[in-house]
């Protein structure tokens, strides 16, 4: 059966919806970096790469059940991958080396997958652990490559002309190195949550989702529980290795003191905060893992206390943050905020008054004259 062509049915097939929501993404982007300081220019190229972590991460946890503690280890992969390549004399197109760190991360997600396919729950949390910890001391292992524990600096690729001379004509302002690099992290955050939004609502996103509600019952229905699990994982490691590309350009430094447990720790409440199983959800989590340290610690400094003071408050509150979300809602922001909207459709359509109902038209009745 041939689908129709007309504007109506390919606003509602899936692949344009996907489309239109990461075209909107990036427009707002756009529209914020152009309308905010070279200071919040920074803090969104940060919030961009903490999105591709995030998404990728809610697929493999939020989808596919599967916890993971290492996904700091495989930014690292990604991050170290960019940075030896942006630092060759001739460096290629950040395009290409973004694409070659998402190759290598998948290589090493496939290994880890195929590892950890047979583990669950704290077993698997166990092995990611050991990922995120000892994956990191290859810097000092191999430090003539690697650079040791101060790491690798990471040169900026300059901005081309042809994207300056548009951002020129379009806003009128001119285009800094980190406008830059938030450009091409918000690029590729809108890529990534394009193609996993049609992903996660293809079979191999149902495969994924009946894994985490009953293996036991989608192993009967004839998934193969060891690919799909596999899948996942390589998947979300992709998503990690280009997040470490980003972060490489965003930080300008690959050092093992970046990647260590705290961030995929951080990671892993960002998706919680924001809504586990929720590509929303993941964006929220992160702008709140972003933007509110910074926060918390302009308001205690307004409040008198000095910088260290400050700096130590934010931890505090982020864990407070974290642990009134679980208990108070459980299903994360987005989950209570979109929990939220509905009762408030439902209440107004139920307020509504409904409509007289009409006499149905019955036979007429002639009465009969005196």
């Amino acid at each position: 059966m041939r689908h129709s062509l007309a504007p109506a049915n390919l606003v509602r097939s899936n692949l344009v919806r996907q489309l239109l929501v990461a075209l909107v993404v990036l427009v707002v982007a756009v529209a914020v970096l152009e309308s905010t300081s070279s200071f919040r220019n920074s803090q969104l190229a940060t919030m961009s790469y903490y999105c591709i972590a995030t998404v990728g991460l809610t697929l493999l946890t939020g989808l596919n059940g599967q916890i993971s503690l290492g996904h700091g280890a495989l930014l690292a992969v990604g991050a170290y991958t960019a940075a030896l390549m942006l630092r060759a004399d001739e460096p290629l197109a950040f395009p290409l080396i973004a694409l070659t760190a998402i190759l290598v991360t998948s290589l090493v997600g496939l290994v880890v997958g195929l590892a950890a396919a047979r583990l669950r729950g704290p077993y698997l949390a166990g092995a990611t652990l050991a990922l995120a910890v000892a994956l990191p001391g290859l810097a000092l292992y191999f430090s003539d490559t690697l650079g040791g524990e101060a790491g690798l600096t990471v040169p900026t690729p300059p901005a081309p002309a042809w994207f300056k001379d548009l951002v020129d004509t379009l806003s009128g302002n001119p285009v800094t190195g980190t406008k830059y690099v938030a450009y091409l992290g918000w690029v590729a955050f809108a890529i990534t949550l394009f193609l996993l939004l049609n992903l996660t609502r293809s079979h191999v996103g149902r495969h994924w989702r009946a894994v985490r509600d009953n293996d036991v019952a989608a192993e009967l229905a004839g998934i193969n529980l060891g690919r799909t699990r596999v899948q996942a994982f390589v998947v979300s490691a992709a998503c990690a290795g280009l997040a470490g590309a980003v972060m490489a350009l965003v930080v300008r430094l690959a050092a093992p003191s970046a990647f260590t447990l705290v961030l995929s720790l951080g990671l892993l409440t960002a998706i919680v905060i924001g809504g586990l199983g929720s590509m929303s959800g993941a964006v929220l989590g992160s702008a709140v893992l972003v933007f509110l340290p910074g926060t918390v610690t302009d308001f205690a400094t307004a409040r008198g206390l000095d910088s260290t003071q400050a700096a130590q408050l934010a931890p505090l509150i982020y864990g407070v943050v974290l642990v009134l979300v679980i208990l108070l809602a459980p299903t994360g922001l987005f989950g209570t905020l979109a929990t939220a909207y509905r009762r408030f459709r439902s209440t107004r359509s139920t307020q509504k008054p409904t409509p007289p109902r009409s006499t149905p038209p019955g036979p007429v009745q002639l009465k009969e004259k005196a």
